[in-house]
């Protein structure tokens, strides 16, 4: 499977936030896609980005013979999530530096001929099939609780005044919960994860445009990246790109 990584400091931060992987099990056929925006602290939305992501790698890539199901895999990255914002809490609580440090964090993980997310946060997971797109997370974000309620519109969600303050985040609070998803691959269909830094700067239709153009798939993650500073690069810009090849049907 080919992917795409880029992530980018922006024109006005001058410490890169976010972080990104995409890990390849070895023996699993399975890969799983992992993005995280970290936030608070003096040092500390650096580290907890990094440290989600690292710490969901360990856990993936040391899978033994026991992960053979879905659901193993499932309960294996639940749990994962569960001893990262424990992890990221306890720090935080022992030493002032980190102090209200958090990340958001998506995970997809690819196996055979379907896709697993867990997700917190307001970074997101889109899917591109055919010449459609559709944001597969939903936003934990202040903004998106007033959009639930009807009390603002799209048109309005997209420029309020506090469309990034999220309502939940990895290491944030004692406990957490993710969303999980589950949704069918199709072939030659694609996978787009970014941080807020390039979803707030890009719209759906424009995502779709630069994703079906004839580029290859490094000039498209340029293309985001590009364009998202262009329109002023205000947060960090990270996105994971996978292209997903021909999918094998499993046999009735």
């Amino acid at each position: 499977m080919e992917y795409e990584i880029r992530s980018d400091t922006g024109r006005k931060r001058t410490v890169n936030e976010d972080d990104a992987a995409v890990f390849v099990h070895p023996e699993k056929r399975t890969i799983l896609a992992v993005i995280a925006d970290g936030m608070g602290g003096h040092k500390g939305g650096d580290y907890a980005s990094a440290t989600a992501v690292r710490m969901i790698g360990e856990q993936f890539m040391s899978a033994d013979k026991e992960v053979v199901t879905e659901q193993d895999w499932i309960d294996l990255l639940y749990d994962a999530v569960v001893d990262i914002n424990q992890f990221l809490y306890t720090t935080a609580q022992k030493d002032d530096t980190y102090k209200g440090m958090g990340t958001t964090l998506d995970l997809a993980l690819i196996l055979d001929n379907h896709c697993v997310v867990f997700h917190v946060g307001d970074s997101r997971i889109y899917q591109v099939t055919g010449k459609a797109i559709r944001q597969i997370t939903k936003d934990h974000s202040f903004v998106n609780v007033l959009l639930d309620s009807g009390e603002i519109t799209e048109q309005e969600a997209e420029v309020h005044p506090q469309r990034n303050w999220i309502m939940k985040a990895v290491g944030s609070e004692k406990s957490i919960v993710p969303d999980r998803y589950t949704f069918p691959l199709l072939s030659h269909s694609y996978l787009l994860l970014c941080t807020d830094g390039l979803s707030n700067k890009i719209e759906k239709e424009k995502m779709l445009d630069i994703i079906l153009n004839e580029d290859s798939l490094a000039n498209k993650a340029d293309e985001f990246i590009d364009l998202a500073n262009q329109r002023g690069g205000e947060d960090n810009i990270t996105v994971i790109l996978l292209a997903i090849p021909e999918i094998e049907v499993s046999p009735v």
